[in-house]
């Protein structure tokens, strides 16, 4: 049986503190872990419990692996996901070919995933000390974990060579440091944009049927206009393709860490739960442990009337997330990761509006569940109006960020449906005539 023991730390970098302990145990194909708060961690004024599953207290908490990971939520929020997993996969069985510094190089573990992250660009505030006391991962002599927006087109190149399964060892070792910190299966990347604050590329894919980065700046330009809080977000030309640079909102101004949480470890759900959630129980965990309740169950409405005016069906509940204030208390993080899909129209929401409404993608059913968010009766007309004038203006927008009449045709369908003309009847607006 193999046993690794790393300490857990948060808090900023030049003094952080211990958090707990995490034990991973694995024997063949079965792994196991637990967790222990530390005694100092429990005696400071602002403790918190960094998982719902993971109430504060002395003693071990035990997990076995349950659906996609083994750890805990809040530990596999930090865990690479889809695209790192590719990158770090295939640079060890690079290394392993090579037989690399003459070392062995076993299968990976889900510990080794989870320290096979770049520490300085981790997701959130959670860090990971191995037994010899050194963060994991740290940057490599020489070479930087998060390069400068000027390395974007360098960037590209590797990732657009890893798809393609003709990476060199140089491409895995530049994005083994910049590539492995954030979820999601497309290529991307962790960068320093001009002011020197992290930043996320994501690039384009090799299999691309339509401009996806330009979508979805587009997507997060209306829902600045629509009134929802987002990702600072902007397209960014490089060797030829537009590339989407979006801010990191886990970093503060002076690029300290704040706790973020999946909206999916919010209400204690396993990673890759099959099961079906809804928005109304975010809402209902938002009423004991949101910082600013109000606002923010309103603002969920928002996001979801938003999504379905521009068919953004993959709302599941990684694709939201929550920021640490204090003591237990969370608020409702920016949106990010909003995509219009013309190809989804007619298909259900991945995050349900209600238990008593299901996932359909319906206006009604989302004012008929106004009241479960707290909404005073008119405010969901209000709303409505708001955000469909917002996406009234796609078209126009799209322009603006350089699309073509061509491009702006293939996100139609994801813009120009039925759900729309409601919203306008609801809102007491008139009817939509001629393109936007």
């Amino acid at each position: 049986m193999r046993t690794r023991t790393i300490q857990v730390f948060t808090g900023p970098d030049d003094t952080p503190q211990q958090v707990g302990t995490l034990r991973f145990e694995a024997e063949g194909s079965r792994e196991s872990v637990a967790f222990a708060y530390a005694d100092s961690w429990l005696g400071f004024s602002g403790r918190y419990s960094v998982d719902p599953s993971l109430p504060l207290g002395p003693g071990w908490s035990y997990h076995r692996k349950a659906h996609m990971s083994v750890f805990q939520p809040a530990f596999a929020d930090t865990e690479p996901d889809g695209w790192g997993r590719r990158v770090i996969l295939r640079d060890h069985l690079k290394r392993r070919k090579s037989g690399e510094d003459g070392e062995q190089w076993p299968p990976l573990d889900s510990m080794d995933f989870l320290l096979a992250v770049d520490d300085a660009s981790r997701v959130g505030a959670l860090r990971y000390r191995d037994e010899a006391g050194v963060f994991q991962r740290v940057r490599e002599q020489g070479r930087r974990t998060a390069p400068p927006l000027v390395k974007l087109g360098a960037l590209l190149k590797a990732t657009r060579l890893l798809e393609q399964d003709q990476e060199s060892a140089s491409d895995l070792a530049y994005l083994r440091g910049c590539g492995t910190s954030l979820g999601g299966m497309r290529p991307k990347c962790t960068l320093l944009d001009e002011d020197g604050h992290l930043a996320v590329g994501k690039f384009p894919s090799v299999t691309d049927e339509r401009p996806v980065t330009k979508g979805e700046v587009l997507a997060m330009s209306l829902a600045r206009s629509a009134g929802i809080q987002v990702a600072d977000t902007r397209l960014v030309h490089a060797d030829g393709v537009f590339v989407v640079v979006s801010r990191r909102f886990d970093r503060t101004h002076s690029q300290g860490r704040v706790p973020f949480v999946s909206a999916a470890t919010f209400l204690g759900v396993e990673k890759g739960d099959p099961g079906e959630h809804a928005y109304t129980e975010l809402v209902e965990r938002m009423r004991g442990f949101g910082s600013r309740f109000a606002p923010d169950s309103e603002e969920l409405w928002r996001r979801i009337a938003f999504n379905i005016l521009i068919t953004n069906l993959d709302d599941h509940l990684h694709n939201m997330g929550f920021l640490h204030e204090a003591r237990e208390l969370w608020r409702l993080a920016p949106a990010y990761d909003l995509n219009p899909f013309p190809d989804r129209q007619g298909q259900d929401l991945k995050t349900w509006i209600s238990e008593e409404m299901g996932p359909q993608a319906s206006i009604e059913n989302l004012r008929s569940a106004g009241r479960a968010f707290g909404l005073r009766k008119g405010r969901d007309v209000v709303i409505l109006s708001e955000v469909e004038q917002a996406v009234a203006r796609w078209r126009s927008e799209g322009a603006a960020l350089g699309m073509t009449a061509r491009e702006l045709d293939l996100f139609a369908p994801a813009f120009e449906h039925g759900q729309r003309v409601l919203a306008r009847k609801a809102a007491g607006l008139p009817s939509a005539r001629g393109r936007s």
